[in-house]
């Protein structure tokens, strides 16, 4: 047999609330039982008020340097639109990449017409897995972290947009051997 369950203060009190409203079908007034006679709300306690969500700043103060923003999404968040067996041995650092291009201290306008020329060049040539080497950017734990990794966050992007957009099925993280984090698999559609 299960045992009764008491009402919490907040519960008695809205049946008090509810009690005072209702009226009696037959005329009559029963005693409220002693478990849910109005007890004295209590004494409230001193209120600590809640911390800002926000640390206090004055104008013209520069902001606290924090972790770089995410630029970009994972290129492996995109759907798997290539064999998932080739992608798999691919992954895996099994399948030998047929062409390598380095990006390594180029800018972001350097580095762009030239991963056009190799995308396309590559794709001519019949050529399928290639290799796109971005690296990591700076280390983040620097005296001074900034946003770093320019070319690592914007290559996926260009591989995705006109006109590589059509050249490229899928790209990928590389394998540790190949680069892993500052590199990338393309693999490139058939002419």
């Amino acid at each position: 047999m299960s045992r009764r369950r008491h009402l919490r203060p907040e519960e008695a009190e809205l049946w008090h609330a509810v009690a005072r409203t209702a009226r009696p079908m037959h005329g009559t007034h029963l005693p409220l039982p002693e478990a849910l006679a109005p007890t004295p709300p209590p004494a409230e306690a001193p209120r600590v008020l809640a911390q800002p969500r926000l640390p206090q700043f004055r104008l013209g103060e520069q902001a606290p340097l924090a972790r770089p923003h995410v630029l970009a999404p994972s290129p492996t968040a995109q759907p798997l639109q290539m064999d998932a067996k080739t992608h798999a041995r691919m992954t895996r650092g099994k399948l030998a990449p047929e062409a390598r291009l380095d990006l390594h201290g180029m800018t972001l306008a350097e580095a762009h017409p030239e991963l056009i020329r190799f995308i396309l060049n590559a794709q001519s040539q019949g050529l399928r897995l290639v290799l796109v080497i971005t690296g990591k950017g700076r280390a983040m734990f620097e005296p001074v972290p900034r946003p770093t990794g320019a070319l690592r966050h914007q290559v996926p992007h260009w591989l995705r947009l006109p006109p590589l957009g059509q050249a490229v099925l899928q790209v990928s993280e590389a394998h540790l051997k190949h680069g892993g984090a500052g590199a990338f698999y393309v693999y490139l559609r058939r002419r």
